[in-house]
């Protein structure tokens, strides 16, 4: 019997896993998405999460089950052969390429936004290989502030994006995020958008809960209450359940609206 949810993508972070429960993915959630792929679904966790501290994150959690693809960093996909994460090189590569074009056509423009922040705020402040301005505040209010001040500095490049996931966010491309990762995805797939199930709680979740892009949009109960108003406004569903307790309620909303 054939899924009609033919791609699932999921956040990691307060959506598929937590830090607070054990185990940290429910073994009915765990069950249900390898009972799906078992019906043809493929599974994606999209993440903001470097590669390496994904891995680490899938091995403390001890899952059962493994997905078919990832996205690290909200843009890198690599397809999961058993232990090993093949890259997309093609896109990997594209996409590298335009976040070092941007990049570096702004970059006599970030010290006077490191010394900002340096002298207003407790912060870390530094440069990754992903992107020249990387942040860690040290609590959300502060984020808040120094991310709008980081969208007016760059208010005149809106291809510049601050990629925000509670007190961390980072300088990107907004051609590349969650959404268009997952839609490439889809597309080398052949999967429509009809049978895309999408399921987050923070604001880099945002790009991929679009109903443009996803029939079917999830949030948890521990969902921020921007990506809560947004699912609802796209008319998707807001669980009673946090993180993967949420994640499988939303899985069985979307079955059974699709049996209806």
């Amino acid at each position: 019997m054939s899924t009609p949810l033919q791609l699932i993508s999921t956040d990691f972070d307060g959506t598929l896993h937590s830090d607070f429960t054990e185990p940290r993915v429910p073994i009915a959630l765990q069950e249900k998405l390898a009972q799906l792929q078992a019906e043809g679904a493929t599974w994606l966790i999209n993440t903001g999460r470097e590669l390496a501290d994904l891995c680490d994150g899938l091995a403390q959690a001890d899952l059962s089950v493994h997905p078919d693809y990832v996205v690290a960093v909200e843009r890198e996909i690599f397809r999961c052969a058993g232990d090993e994460f093949i890259p997309l090189t093609d896109w990997n590569e594209q996409c590298a390429a335009t976040q070092n074009a941007i990049f570096e056509k702004n970059r006599a423009r970030l010290p006077e936004l490191f010394e900002w922040v340096n002298e207003h705020f407790d912060a870390q402040v530094y440069e990754d290989q992903w992107s020249p301005f990387c942040l860690i505040a040290r609590n959300n209010a502060d984020a808040d502030v120094i991310q709008q001040r980081v969208n007016d500095h760059f208010a005149d490049e809106p291809q510049l994006a601050c990629v925000r996931n509670d007190i961390y966010a980072r300088l990107s491309h907004t051609d590349y995020t969650k959404g268009t990762a997952m839609a490439e995805v889809a597309r080398r797939l052949n999967i429509p958008r009809e049978e895309i199930f999408a399921a987050g709680d923070h604001w880099n979740d945002l790009p991929m809960l679009q109903s443009d892009l996803a029939q079917w949009l999830v949030a948890p109960a521990n969902a921020i209450t921007e990506v809560m108003e947004h699912v609802r406004s796209q008319d998707g569903f807001v669980a009673e359940g946090e993180s993967g307790e949420g994640l499988l309620e939303g899985i069985e909303w979307a079955l059974a609206t699709e049996a209806i």
